[in-house]
């Protein structure tokens, strides 16, 4: 069963948590790792990306010259594909990019990436991370205390106002609650700092 040291927002170590060995001990699965980052970055895709053919670009009704008789190849309209100002063949169509991957396979890729920061010693828990009003410069300190500045993210244990808009115009800091973490943000930031409640919520989820 792994074990982490707990930290306070000074930076102090005030105890130590055993994290369970379901969520946090199990053999990173690279493959599954893969699949749910690629399935991640293809459900940002919007899909919105279109082309006209020749049928959807105004113009090119009346036929450009007569069919014999005038030395030139033979057109039917202007707003073929090969004329300037025609359609486009075989472009982009409006599309989703959607891809959905089986419940277990989603969960044991959460695990692998959690898993896998607590190995490399990227994983920090703090006892609690409580802000008494939105005070960015206070969040820059907590960071530096922790020895999490740079690309981190924290995970509360629920929606946390005051924590999120002290961190947002942070550079390369992220603020998620324990029920949005995804493997992309896991494996994008260096550091992720956690609450000790936010790692109960993330162990009783995905035990």
């Amino acid at each position: 069963m792994p074990t982490v040291d707990v930290y306070n927002i000074q930076g102090k170590k005030v105890g130590e948590l055993e994290l369970a060995e379901t969520v946090f001990g199990v053999e990173p699965n690279q493959a599954v790792l893969h699949q749910a980052v690629q399935a991640h970055l293809a459900n940002q895709r919007l899909g919105t990306h279109a082309t006209k053919t020749r049928a959807a670009v105004a113009g090119g009704g009346r036929k450009p010259w007569r069919q014999k008789g005038t030395g030139r190849a033979r057109q039917g309209s202007i707003r073929s594909p090969q004329w300037k100002g025609g359609g486009v063949v075989f472009g982009p169509a409006p599309r989703s990019y959607r891809v959905t991957l089986p419940k277990k396979v989603r969960r044991l890729a959460i695990k692998s990436a959690l898993s896998a920061k607590v190995r490399s010693g990227e994983f920090v828990v703090v006892d609690q991370l409580v802000m008494a009003e939105p005070k960015t410069k206070e969040m820059v300190q907590v960071l530096n205390n922790l020895q999490a500045a740079g690309k981190a993210l924290i995970v509360t244990s629920g929606p946390d106002r005051n924590v999120y808009l002290s961190g947002r115009n942070i550079p390369g800091l992220s603020v998620t609650p324990a029920d949005g973490i995804n493997v992309y943000d896991l494996l994008a930031h260096e550091k992720v700092v956690m609450t000790k409640d936010a790692v109960a919520r993330v162990e009783e989820v995905f035990a």
